[in-house]
Formats: C-alpha cells, structure tokens, sequence
C-alpha cells in the first residue's frame, strides 16, 4: 500500500474537510527565529569589525617598530656628530616635561604611536638638513685637499712674498741676496708648520685617522718657493 496515499487518503481529507481548510497552511517562521537571525548578522557584524580593527592595530605596531628603527638610527648619528662639536651630553637628553607630553600624545594606541613617530623623523630629517648646511661652510667638512690648503697655502707663500717685497723695495743687491739664501730653507719649514697647524685646527674622532695630505703640502710649499727663487736668480744675473 502507497504510503502517500494512507496519509493523504480519506481520513486527512475529511479532517481537512472538518476544520474548513481546502489545503494544508504553511507554517511561519517564529518569532524567535527571526531574532535570532538578527542577533547572529549583528554578533557576526561586531566580529568582523574588531577582526579589521585588530588588524590595523597590528599593521600600524609593525610600522611603528620599523619607524624607531629608523629614527634610532638617525638620532644616534646625529647625537654622535653635536657631541663632536662640543654639545654637552645633558642638552641631547629629553627633559622630564618633554617625555610626559611624548607620552601623552601616544597614548592613543599604536596609530598614535606611528603619528608621533613620523612627525619625530620629520624633526630628525630637519635637523640633519640643517646640518648639512651648517658643514657647507665648515672647512673640516671640506675634502682633505681643499681644507689643508687653507694651512698649508699661507705657510708656502710667506717667505716668498718677503723675498718679493725686498727686492721690490731695495732692488738687485745684498739684501735680495740674502732674502734668496734664507729662503732656500723656507718650503721645508712652511711644511712642517702647516702640518702640525693641520693637526691643531682639523679634530677627527679617535677611530679615524686625520688625513694631511702629505705630498700635495710638499707640493704647494714647494712650487711658490722654486717659482720666486727662479725669479730672484734672474733678477740677479741680470742685474
């Protein structure tokens, strides 16, 4: 026997026929269900939302790890060069006040924490531009050739400058002679003076070694001297 058929035979149609239903009513979803459903879009909402916030906090920690990598570095260089320049170690460390407004302003979590960090390597970045700037007009920022000339160039050209004024102001005779003769010793004298003058003004740290640039001070020494010496002679031979 159809198994259809004994539900759907004689006896479910006279009680449909006695309660008035033609057919069989649909049942509704319950209240309940429907506020369930709700509750588990709203639950699933707040989920995916602290999902996404937990993953910017995590995305800005890791920038902000590697932003104070970068501002560490920079400020380390930065206090290594104003110690060299005679910055006492106290004004390069933050004041009390200056580390309580640091803390305050990221206090706000790590996107706080990354603000403020940029603006820091933004004030680094300035700094070191102002540096910079401040090293253009220092001759021992200068390459070691064009800052040892501004010693060794005055040294070479004093004593033939002299031997120039004497025979300018007395003419070919003993004094220009004698000016020649004590001259004659003067390159090797402008050199060593010019190379512990290097030595005085020019500080390097002790790790470096400070670079005189030895054959080119012979060479500027040298050349003022041979260049008047050969112009003395000839005064003489043709005088």
């Amino acid at each position: 026997m159809d198994p259809i058929a004994t539900v759907t035979g004689p006896g479910r149609q006279r009680a449909a026929a006695a309660t008035g239903d033609a057919a069989p009513r649909a049942v509704e979803p319950s209240t309940a269900w429907t506020e369930y459903l709700a509750a588990a879009r709203q639950l699933d909402a707040v989920r995916r939302g602290a999902a996404a916030a937990a993953g910017e906090q995590a995305r800005s920690a890791e920038a902000a790890r590697e932003e104070l990598t970068v501002v560490r570095t920079g400020l380390a260089s930065q206090q290594e060069r104003l110690r060299e320049l005679g910055v006492p170690a106290i004004s390069l460390v933050p004041s009390p006040p200056e580390l309580t407004e640091a803390a305050r302003s990221m206090a706000g979590g790590p996107a706080a924490v990354l603000a403020a960090l940029r603006a820091a390597r933004g004030w680094a970045e300035g700094a070191e531009a102002a540096l910079a700037a401040r090293r253009r007009f220092r001759p021992g920022s200068w390459p070691a050739r064009a800052r040892n000339l501004l010693v060794y160039g005055p040294f070479a050209l004093l004593v033939p400058l002299v031997q120039v004024v004497v025979l300018a102001a007395t003419g070919v005779g003993p004094a220009t002679v004698a000016a020649l003769i004590c001259g004659l010793p003067m390159p090797a004298v402008a050199f060593v003076a010019g190379w512990i003058g290097i030595g005085r003004l020019f500080r390097v740290s002790p790790t470096e070694r400070l670079d005189r640039t030895v054959r080119f001070g012979a060479l500027v020494c040298l050349v003022p001297a041979v260049l008047v010496t050969a112009g003395l002679l000839l005064a003489l031979l043709a005088g």
